[in-house]
C-alpha cells in the first residue's frame, strides 16, 4: 500500500516539475547562461587587470631608472604613459614621479600642482603627496598657506603629524622667524612620538638656531700681504 502512495507522490512531483519547466525553463536556462558568462567575464577581467598591473609596474620601474640616471625626458614619457593608462595606485605613483622630475628641473609650480591633485584623492599616497608639496612650498609660499594645506596631517591622531611639524618649523626658519622655528624644533626633538631620525634633525636645527644660526657675528679682516724682499739683491756698481 505504501508503494502505491509513493508512486502517486512521485507522479505528482514529476507533473509539478514539468509545469514549472514549461513555465520557467527558458528563464532558468538564460539565468544559468548569464551566470556562466559572468564568471567567465570576471576571470577575463581579472586576468586583464593583472596584465595591466604587471605592465604598469615594469613601465614605472623603467621611469624610476631613467630618472635616477638623469634621463629626465625618457622618465617623463614613461611616467606619462603610466599616469594615463595604469590602474589607480600605479597612476598616482607615476604622477608623483612626474612631479619629482619637474621639481628637479626647476618647475616648482607645476610639480606642486600635481602633488595637490594626487592629494585631493586622499589615501596614503595622497598624504605623501601633501608632505612633498609642503617641502616644495616651504621656501617660497607664505607660512600660513603651507599650514592650511598641511592641516589634515597636523591633527594629533595623524601618523604624519611629525613630518608636517618639521616642514612648518622649516618654513618659519626660511621666513626669518628663527625664534619660532627654534621653539618648534626643540618641541619636536623632545617628542617621544616622533621617529629618531626626525628628532635628531630637529635637535640639530634647534641647537643651530640657539647658537645664532646664520647670524653675522662680524667680519674677518683681510690678510695683510707681507713685504716682498728680493732673494738675491743686486750688488752695487763699482766706483769709476
Amino acid at each position: 500500500m505504501s508503494d502505491i502512495f509513493r508512486e502517486v507522490e512521485e507522479e505528482v512531483r514529476r507533473e509539478r516539475l514539468e509545469k514549472i519547466w514549461k513555465l520557467y525553463g527558458d528563464y532558468i536556462v538564460a539565468g544559468i547562461a548569464l551566470l556562466v558568462i559572468a564568471v567567465a567575464g570576471y576571470e577575463l577581467y581579472a586576468r586583464y587587470q593583472a596584465n595591466q598591473r604587471i605592465e604598469a609596474s615594469e613601465t614605472l620601474l623603467a621611469a624610476e631608472t631613467a630618472a635616477a640616471s638623469g634621463d629626465f625626458a625618457k622618465a617623463t614619457d614613461a611616467y606619462a604613459t603610466v599616469a594615463k593608462d595604469a590602474p589607480g595606485g600605479y597612476a598616482k605613483m607615476a604622477k608623483m614621479g612626474q612631479a619629482s622630475v619637474l621639481l628637479a628641473n626647476g618647475h616648482r609650480d607645476e610639480a606642486i600642482a600635481i602633488y595637490k591633485g594626487v592629494a585631493a584623492d586622499g589615501g596614503p599616497i595622497g598624504d605623501v603627496a601633501l608632505i612633498r608639496a609642503g617641502w616644495a612650498m616651504a621656501e617660497t609660499a607664505p607660512r600660513a598657506e603651507v599650514q592650511t594645506m598641511l592641516a589634515p596631517l597636523t591633527d594629533p591622531t595623524s601618523p604624519w603629524q611629525y613630518m608636517a611639524r618639521e616642514i612648518l618649523a622649516y618654513a618659519d626658519f626660511h621666513a626669518g622667524q628663527t625664534a619660532a622655528a627654534q621653539q618648534e624644533y626643540a618641541a619636536l626633538a623632545a617628542d617621544k612620538g616622533a621617529t629618531q631620525a626626525i628628532r635628531t634633525r630637529a635637535d640639530s636645527m634647534a641647537t643651530f638656531l640657539k647658537q645664532g644660526g646664520f647670524k653675522d657675528f662680524g667680519t674677518v679682516p683681510k690678510p695683510v700681504a707681507p713685504a716682498v724682499t728680493p732673494a738675491n739683491p743686486a750688488a752695487p756698481a763699482p766706483a769709476q
